[in-house]
This record gives C-alpha cells, structure tokens and sequence, in this order.
C-alpha cells in the first residue's frame, strides 16, 4: 500500500470513530496538505444545513493560539488549516490529539471535536555525534560488549529506529538491542581479539535504519582507539532521575545532578557525562555539565508548551566505558497566565426599547494554567445595565439588566474583567463598546409652558411677531421638530387668515395687519409635530396681544357734530362766576395714555367770559354775567388727546344768555310770520295744540317766576348722554369723556321743530325719586311735549324706549335750576289756569279778525 493509500485508509477508519454525547473524533496524518477535507461534521452531527446560516457554527480550539483545523461553514467540511508537524505538536508523545469545540448559538450548544494525528516517517534516524570514538583495551575477550551512541528519530513507532547495520570488519560485529522503554540500541561485540601491536585503531561505520515507508537512515563513523584493559566501566547511582521543575525557571537552575562512578584508577576512573538520547526542543532547554553531571535550565521553560522531558544521559570513563541512566524532568504549572477573554458574538447596536433581560452578546473566558490557576471568575463593572450570566463551560452571556434610554446615555463603553484563582491571582480586561439606538420615545417640548406675543396695530403683513421653540431629545428624524397651527377661529375667521407659522423655525409671523379697535388679543394653539413613526407632538399657547397706536381722533359726543340741527344752551342772566353752562363731551377709540383728553377753548365771543376744564370738558363762566355781555355766546373748542404725536378735534359751542324765549327776537320773528300765513280751516288746529304747548311754556314761566321769589342755583350737575350717542367700541378711560351715574335727570322731550330748538335737561342730586319709586304710566297716554322726570335713562327706557330713538326726538342736556318747592307747585296749580284762559281767548278773537 503505498503513501496516500495509507493515509486514505487510517483517515476513513478513524473517521468512522464518532463517539455519542456530541463528540466526534477523526484521525489524519501529519505534514497533509492545507484544505484537505478531514471530515463533514454536519453530516455526522446530523444537522439542517438550512439553519446553519442561523446558528452561528465556529470551531474553537482550548488553550492554543494555532488552529491547524478550520470548519467549512458553507459545507461543514472540517478542513486542514495549517501544515501540522507532530513532532513539535507533541514531541515522543505517542498520542497525539488536537481537541476542539464546534459552538452553535440560538440555542448554544457544545459538540467536542478530537482530531488524532498520526506520524509519518519524516526524518531520519541521527546520531548525537558525527563520530564515536572507543578505546578498548587490548586485553579484552571475545565476546565483550561495547554500547554504542543511541541514534535519536523524531517519529514513532515503526518510523522509528528500527535496525542496524555494521560495515564488515574482522574484529567486531554488531547486536542489536531493546533498552525497557522500547527503543533499539546497537552494541559492539568484540569476536576476534585485538592486537594493539597489529593494529592500534579501528575504523567502523554504523547505520541506523528506521521502518518506515520510505526508510530513512543515518550513520556514524565508529573509531576505536585499542589501549591498555580496561575492566570496569561507570554505574550511575540510580538507573532513573525523576525531578519537578518549575516553569518559568531562571536560567542557570540546577534540574538534577546524576552521578556515575568508575571502580578503575586514573584516566580509568575519570568519567564524564553527556546527553545520550534527547529531542530537539529539550536540547534548546536543558545542558549539561561534562564533569559534574549536573543538568540546568538553558532556556524558558513552559508548562503550557510541555508538560514533561524525558532524556539519557551516559557516562564515559576514561577508556569509553559507558553506562547511561534516563532523567525523566516532571514541569509544574505556575500561574503565569492571565485569563483570556474572548468575544464570540456581540449585538453592537441595541434599541433602547428592548426588555430587561435581552442577550446582546456572548463572552467565552479561558486560562492556559492548569487546576486551580485556570479557575476564572468573570465580572463587569457595576455602573452599567447589563451583566453576565454565566452558561455553559467558561461561556458567559451579556444581557441587560435595565430599560435603557438613548437619551440619557447612547453609548457603553462595558469593561469585562476576567479573574483566575492563582496565587496570586491574575486578571486581565477587554473592554466592548455598545451603542443605543433610538426610538422615538419622546414628543416635542416646548422651551415655555405659555408664549405671548405683542404686536402694535398697523403692523406690516408679513412681519415676525415672535418664535416659539420645541426640543426633541431624540435622534435624526425622530428629533426633527415640525410646527405648525392647530386649527381655530378668531371671531368667526380662520386663524390661519391672520397669522402663519414657518414649520421650520417655529417663527410666527403677522398675515395681515390688525385693528386694536376691533379685537385686542386672541389665543392661537401651535403644535410641534417630529418626524418618528409613529409622530409624536405636544401643543403650546400663543397668546397674541394686540397694543394700540394712536390712530383714532377724539369723537365729539356732544355737541352733536356739524351737519344736525343747531344746538343752543340757554345761560341765566345771573349765573355766577364758577357756574357750569354746559360740557363739551368726547370720547377716543384708542386706550391708555392715547384716551386721555384735554379741552381747551381755542376761539370764543368774549375770550375772557367762559373757561373750560382741561380734563372735565365743563364749561364755565370765569366771572360774573353782566347786562353788557353780548347775548350770543360762540365758543370753538378743541380736544386733543394724549399721544404721540396727538391727535385733536374741534366743535362750536353756542350759548344764549337769557332768562326766557320770549327774549330771543329771532324766535319773535319767526312766530310772528308763521302766524299770518295760517289759514281759517287750521286755526282751530293750532288752538289745540297752542294749548299744549302754552301749559308748557307756563309751567316755565311760572317755575322761573317762582324761582325768582327764592333763588337759588346748582351748577354741580354732570350731563347724560343717552347711549344711543356712543359710538361702537367706546372705552371709558378715568371717567373723561364719560358720565358719573350719581346723577339724575329730567327729560324735555320735544320734536325738534325749529320753533323748539332748546331741549332742556334738569339735573339735581337733593330731591331725585328713590329707587323702588318710579313713574307708573301708560306709555300710550304720553303725549307730544310732556315733561317726565326719571331717576335714570333706563328707567326712561323701561316707559317707553322710543324717546330714546334719536331718529325721532333730540334729547339734549343741560343744567337749570332744581325741582320747584312747595311755593312752585302754588304757582302751577293756580296762575297757570288763569293764563291758559287768557292766551285761549287771545287765539279765538285773532282768529275771528
């Protein structure tokens, strides 16, 4: 059978070697091929090659940094890796084994892999020394034995030294030997005398064969040297040295020291030792002393290299008389190893939403050391999430231990300390980064809990108002923030029709220009929206408040404005200095300090007669009225308000100081030609309605006629103004412009004929009717003319709301004298039928002429 037949045959035999409980075992020569295909381990483990792909298959070899054997993970072929070379993987060992560990997660599981090497006859047999040199006396018998050098053959077995043979000579032959461990030595045998005068040196040459296929062999040249006799040779004091040597022992250790003694004298007696049989790797480690015979370290020794030497040494006397002992040299571990830690699978990007307990990686630990030093506790630090649960063998698993949060910490810088249990201990650390990835967790939030924006009226459409801003803690597009408006209405219109929002900024700006008058704030909802799956948002306020400018002139109330009938008050002739005559009332759209109103009389009749108050508007006379004041009275005021710049209108104020129309000519004359152009079919017309209207003038007159009798004037009476005069969105601002409700009025109602221009208005504060009295009276039994006293506009309202239709009557205040006392109410109920009569009889006769 020749070479690859042999290997085809001891691979297939071994192969066919799997054991159970998940161990297999193949056998393949050494000095093979890379690639060579030793075995298919999937097959032989029975496993679906579908889920391989899933389950993560890897070889792994325990305690050796050289894998030799790798795994087809495509295949499942187990595969030569690295050229093996047997003797220096194990040396004289005669088993020599690579174990492995095929690992599989999902789930994890453990399957042994033994591979056996065997040996092949690789090299030659070779002697320590080129030469032997042997001195035999010449007075040695036939038959007289002389051992010869051991020659050393890495291989095993058979490729071992296996014969030799002996170049033909006339003086020796050769025997052939088997020392007790097995090995073969050959053993000169002296079968003619010699003759030291015939021949004083003997030239022989061994060879050494080994049995392998092919055969190898190696020589020596033998040079005997023939002396005096020589008939004791050395004994070692024990035929095996057994020692423990340390590894890591200094160099210059002393290992063992053999001894040999020589019952000869002189040159006889001296012996000296040497190595007889020794491998290679124990020649780089070990020396030994030719006279002392003391062996000592030379090189690093290694448990985890060898755990044992074995070698001969043999001991020359002076002649070549030699007897050899064997040393056998026992390594012991020291914890010169720190664990290993070695990161089989890791998940280095986790979602920070996973649960409590999710395996991110898988750590396996080993230690070279032996027993007690290849013990290893593994740990991590305590800062961290996560920890390690231990699994099968020295396999740990990282899982967490914790929710974690992207948003706190997104990344792990996990520190894994591994621990034997030598003494004293050693450790070492491997430190793994993870990384958090985010999920979006977390909605926008607003920089504030509540936004106000302030923008002044008559603003620029598209003008920033301000800027609302929102964090999301989350990353890329879980974090982008996009804003935008909740939709609303402000006062019936679309929110949207008076402000916009950039959705990127979250910078509001103004769609159009607003009008303080017409809305003075309005709330917007603005939302911030990311751009996660699913989005998440959050809402803020924005509270717009609008600030006012001073764009509205103040509005005369009163004095009606140009373009309605003429408006006169009446004066007494003795009012006094300080008395009010009448008040200018006004009143501004805008606010604040805008709505502050100031009077002042810019053009009047008689500068000095009348003034008016700077902020009351109320008219009064600045001195006493004398007979020598022109009796009409024309005042122009201005109000001006208080911005900036001010605003100011103005109005005609017209007074007439007289104490009765029948003073006022033009009032005469225009009676007068009235009258003549009635005719006969309206004179018993006008005589019924002379009578209303003369009861009413007597009630005046004889008012005043009594007033007369007792004077007495108030002045201190503010002026009403129906609502109906007020425009819309009036503000009352500190009372200007406005009017004290502390005040009650008597209403002269009329229906604003030109013959009746004066609309009297009674204000009083000492007699007014309580509150729970008011006027009970048919509404449709008031007639044209009548005088009602109310004690406020609403009860004249509550009687009939027409009189307050502005289109129909003209209500005027003014300030005259109080109700009439006791005397007063004489006078009507007396005189005034009296002069009805007369003025009656004085229509009937002008009638009939």
């Amino acid at each position: 059978m020749g070479y690859k037949g042999f290997l085809f045959s001891t691979a297939f035999c071994l192969w066919l070697m799997g054991t159970g409980n998940g161990e297999l075992s193949y056998s393949i020569p050494e000095e093979i091929k890379r690639g060579y295909i030793i075995g298919n381990l999937f097959k032989d483990l029975d496993f679906d090659f579908n889920r391989i792909s899933i389950r993560k298959a890897r070889l792994d070899m325990d305690g050796s940094e050289q894998r030799y054997c790798d795994i087809n993970l495509d295949t499942g072929d187990l595969i030569v890796a690295e050229t093996i070379d047997r003797e220096e993987l194990c040396g004289p060992i005669v088993s020599c084994t690579l174990k492995y560990e095929l690992v599989l997660e999902n789930p994890l599981e453990l399957h042994r892999v033994n591979v056996q090497i065997q040996d092949i006859n690789d090299n030659p047999p070779r002697f320590p020394n080129a030469r032997i040199d042997l001195e035999i006396n010449e007075s040695a018998v036939k038959g007289a034995r002389y051992p010869l050098d051991e020659p050393h053959d890495s291989d095993i077995g058979l490729n071992a030294v296996q014969s030799y043979s002996l170049e033909r000579n006339d003086y020796f032959i050769l025997d052939i030997q088997t020392s007790p461990d097995g090995a073969k030595y050959g053993e000169l045998v002296l079968e003619k005398e010699l003759d030291r005068e015939q021949q004083q040196e003997v030239t022989l040459l061994l060879t050494a064969v080994d049995g392998g296929t092919p055969q190898r062999s190696g020589t020596v040249v033998i040079h005997v040297t023939v002396l005096d006799a020589n008939d004791n040779k050395p004994v070692f004091s024990q035929n095996v040295y057994k020692v423990s040597l340390p590894e890591n022992s200094p160099k210059g250790t002393v290992v063992v020291a053999v001894s040999a003694s020589d019952l000869d004298e002189g040159a006889n007696g001296a012996v000296t030792y040497e190595f007889s049989r020794i491998s290679d790797k124990a020649t780089k480690l070990f020396s030994i002393d030719k006279t002392t015979g003391e062996i000592k370290v030379q090189g690093l020794i290694d448990y985890e290299e060898y755990k044992e030497y074995e070698v001969r040494v043999q001991a020359k006397d002076g002649s070549g008389l030699t007897s050899f002992a064997n040393v056998i040299i026992e390594i012991t571990d020291v914890n010169d190893n720190a664990p290993f830690i070695f990161l089989k699978s890791l998940t280095n990007v986790i979602p920070e939403n996973v649960l409590p307990g999710t395996e991110v990686g898988i750590i396996n630990v080993q230690d070279k050391d032996s027993e007690g030093n290849r013990q290893v506790r593994c740990s991590i630090q305590q800062n961290v999430p996560f920890k390690l649960n231990p699994s099968i063998k020295n396999y740990y698993s990282l899982v967490t231990t914790s929710e974690l949060d992207r948003e706190i910490i997104s990344d792990y810088n996990i520190t894994i300390t591994a621990t034997d249990e030598g003494s004293p201990p050693l450790s070492s650390s491997k430190t793994i980064h993870l990384s958090v990835s985010d999920v979006n967790d977390n909605p926008p939030v607003f920089e504030e809990q509540s936004y106000s924006a302030y923008v002044t009226e008559n603003n620029k459409p598209g003008s920033s108002m301000c800027s609302v801003t929102a964090r999301d803690p989350d990353w890329r597009q879980n974090g982008t923030v996009v804003y935008s408006l909740l939709p609303s209405e402000v006062n019936g219109v679309p929110v949207s029709s008076f402000i916009s929002i950039n959705g990127d900024t979250g910078v509001i700006h103004a769609v159009r220009a607003f009008d303080y008058e017409q809305f003075r704030s309005f709330k917007v909802h603005v939302v911030a929206r990311d751009n996660g799956s699913p989005p998440l948002s959050s809402n803020v306020t924005v509270s717009v408040f609008i600030t006012d400018e001073n764009d509205n002139s103040p509005q005369i109330l009163y004095p009606a404005p140009a373009g309605n009938s003429l408006m006169t008050e009446m004066v007494p002739k003795a009012a006094l200095a300080g008395s009010l005559v009448s008040k200018v009332i006004a009143v501004d759209a805008d606010s604040g300090q805008n709505a502050w109103l100031s009077y002042q009389i810019v053009k009047s009749t008689d500068p000095g007669l009348f003034t008016i108050g700077l902020h009351s508007g109320e008219i009064r006379a600045q001195r006493d009225i004398t007979e020598s004041d022109s009796m009409k009275q024309n005042l122009v005021i201005s109000v001006k308000d208080n911005g900036q710049p001010s605003l100011s209108t103005t109005c005609d104020v017209y007074l007439l100081i007289s104490d009765n129309l029948a003073e006022v000519p033009e009032l005469k004359d225009i009676s007068h030609e009235e009258s003549s152009k009635l005719t006969s079919y309206l004179i018993i017309a006008l005589v019924s309605v002379s009578t209303f209207f003369l009861t009413f003038i007597i009630l005046i007159l004889a008012v005043k006629f009594c007033r007369r009798t007792k004077p007495r004037m108030l002045f201190d009476g503010a002026v009403a103004i129906p609502s109906a005069y007020f425009p819309p969105n009036y503000a009352d601002v500190d009372g200007t412009g406005t009017l004290r409700s502390s005040y009650n009025y008597d209403a002269y109602l009329t229906t604003g004929s030109r013959t009746s221009d004066f609309k009297f208005v009674r204000s009083y504060n000492d007699d007014t009717m309580p509150a729970d009295l008011t006027l009970k009276r048919n509404p449709n039994q008031l007639l044209e003319g009548s005088i009602l006293t109310f004690n406020s506009v609403s009860d004249a309202k509550e009687v009939n709301p027409q009189f307050f239709d502005t289109s129909n009557y003209s209500v005027t205040p003014y300030a005259l004298y109080p109700k009439p006392n006791a005397v007063s109410n004489i006078c009507i109920c007396y005189v005034s039928p009296l002069i009805f009569f007369f003025l009656n009889a004085l229509i009937c006769h002008l009638s009939v002429v």
